[in-house]
């Protein structure tokens, strides 16, 4: 039977209306949205079925809105026949997400965790205000070459997410960012697209919100997974729980090295083969793989349609 690796995705795939589809369908999904919210304390669940946009993008929202959009569909698949899970793996808040897939974290307190990273995340925006852009049609080595003559002692850029052999997020002071972009045109880019977010995220500019995050790490009740997690921050495979919260602390000043990430999950593959199967919102880390790992068999699972698709075909058993 083909084994299966969950992939969990990070922020930017919020968006009103998400997850509702779910919790009207799938009462497991509308339990996992209820058990969050009362975590919380507060209705992220309306939040995410009505907005107001502005709020639900927020970064305290948006991270526990993506986890629980994960979550909900894990909880209406996760009891249908399939091959058994070799691993997981999220990109960036969603490692988290793979952590509850791997049972080593309970929904709401991931949930309770990711609105915590987000508001430091936040703080340590407005502390010292950062920005990111996109890299599209250069190789990664060649953006890193350019983060490091952009930067100098007072203002750094750094390759934040490695997501695709010539897609690289670099992130970083404003400056440097704008000069490591410029930089990047001249080695041939194709674009540098600033992006909207509230910080220099996996960069060294959220060192402050990486030290109390380990804080918060350290009161929660983790488990060992039952099956590995790979790392954003060191594509190792994790099986215990005091490394998970070493690494996840880690994530917000390291790069998300998604390529190794994805080759190394794709090693995983048992005799009979793997499928990559996406819960979230959105298909963007499908369509990443497909780039990294040429072939490979990947299914995105975010709104009841296709779940209702995934569990009528007997959820990938052949």
């Amino acid at each position: 039977m083909v084994a299966t690796f969950w992939l969990c995705p990070g922020q930017g795939a919020q968006k009103v209306g998400m997850g509702k589809d779910l919790a009207e369908r799938f009462p497991a999904a509308r339990d996992t949205f209820a058990a969050i919210d009362a975590a919380l304390g507060l209705s992220l669940s309306t939040i995410m079925f009505d907005g107001p946009e502005d709020e639900l993008t927020a970064t305290q929202n948006a991270q526990p809105a993506i986890l629980a959009h994960s979550a909900a569909v894990f909880a209406a698949v996760r009891q249908h026949p399939g091959g058994a899970a070799v691993g997981a793996a999220g990109h960036s808040l969603g490692e988290y997400s793979a952590y509850v897939t791997a049972g080593a974290l309970p929904a709401p307190e991931a949930a309770k965790l990711v609105r915590r990273r987000g508001e430091l995340m936040q703080k340590a925006g407005e502390e010292r205000p950062g920005t990111m852009a996109a890299v599209l049609g250069l190789a990664t080595a060649d953006v890193c070459t350019a983060c490091e003559e952009a930067s100098q002692r007072a203002s750094v850029v750094v390759a934040a997410n490695i997501n695709a052999p010539d897609q690289t997020v670099i992130s970083g002071d404003p400056d440097a960012v704008t000069r490591a972009g410029d930089l990047c045109k001249q080695r041939g880019a194709k674009r540098v697209l600033p992006l909207k977010v509230s910080g220099a995220f996996h960069s060294p500019l959220m060192a402050p919100a990486a030290n109390h995050l380990q804080l918060a790490l350290e009161r929660a009740p983790f488990q060992t997974p039952a099956f590995p997690i790979v790392a954003n921050a060191t594509t190792e495979l994790v099986k215990d729980a005091s490394r998970a919260r070493r690494l996840l602390a880690d994530q917000l000043t390291a790069p998300v090295r998604w390529v190794e990430c994805m080759e190394h999950a794709a090693r995983l593959a048992p005799e009979d083969g793997l499928r990559f199967v996406e819960i979230g919102p959105g298909s963007v880390l499908a369509g990443l793989l497909k780039r990294i790992v040429p072939g490979a068999n990947v299914v995105s699972l975010g709104t009841a349609a296709e779940i209702e698709k995934f569990l009528s075909e007997g959820a990938g058993t052949a």
